[in-house]
């Protein structure tokens, strides 16, 4: 299968790797199905604006019971990283494409819009001086910790989807190397099962970060003492 696999490219003088054009593949297939999805009006559902409603409903309820009340601010961002690494990581079970979450270039991406994301979110809703002031809270000491802190996270984030899906892909090719006739089903379920976990750990450790970015601010000025009425 290898004349089948994606082939890179370049454009106007810049290699476009296999890798971002299979990312782009998944993206218009999205972009497309949730054109479709959101022009869904019947009064009488069929099962894909049963099945659309119902995912939708389910992504929503998952970041309220997180953040309660910014279901609507916070479920695209969540919602698109859960729908985009799924989609990324089932592309590996297509003969001759690979999920192109195995390379780190694409999951550092991610990470890196996750690392954005979390801060403008965080500087949105209270303000870029408060914001900045709770890394140094308890004490300014512990700034440079913080700031390791949110670098390792960031990297961590990448690798650990990364790894996974490369060492998936990797024992899956070993598995058929040496039983490919009789082991087909079981590893292909648990592609499917470890693609849609990673994709979930993913949008839920972003929810979690995002939520951090949030309640700082708030925890902070719940935790200072109301003035007492006379």
């Amino acid at each position: 299968m290898e004349g089948a696999e994606a082939q890179g490219f370049e454009l106007y003088g810049v290699e476009i790797s296999p890798e971002v054009t299979t990312t782009w593949g998944i993206m218009a297939f999205l972009v497309v199905v949730g054109f479709i999805a959101g022009r869904l009006r019947s009064n009488f559902p069929g099962r894909f604006q049963t099945v659309t409603e119902g995912a939708v409903l389910a992504f929503y309820e998952s970041v309220e019971a997180v953040l309660p009340g910014r279901g609507r601010e916070i479920m695209p961002l969540v919602a698109t990283a859960w729908l985009f690494i799924g989609a990324a990581n089932l592309l590996g079970l297509i003969p001759g494409l690979h999920s192109p979450t195995a390379h780190l270039s694409v999951t550092a991406a991610l990470a890196v819009i996750v690392f954005v994301s979390v801060h403008y979110l965080g500087i949105k809703h209270s303000g870029l001086r408060a914001y900045l002031k709770h890394y140094l809270s308890p004490s300014p000491i512990l700034l440079p910790f913080h700031i390791v802190s949110e670098i390792s996270r960031t990297l961590a984030l990448a690798v650990r989807l990364f790894g996974n899906m490369m060492s998936l892909e990797m024992a899956a090719l070993m598995v058929f190397l040496v039983a490919p006739l009789l082991v087909d089903v079981p590893v292909l379920f648990l592609h499917i099962i470890e693609a849609l976990v990673q994709a979930y750990i993913f949008g839920v450790l972003t929810l979690i970060y995002i939520a951090g970015a949030i309640q700082a601010h708030d925890l902070k000025k719940t935790s200072q003492p109301s003035p007492q009425k006379e």
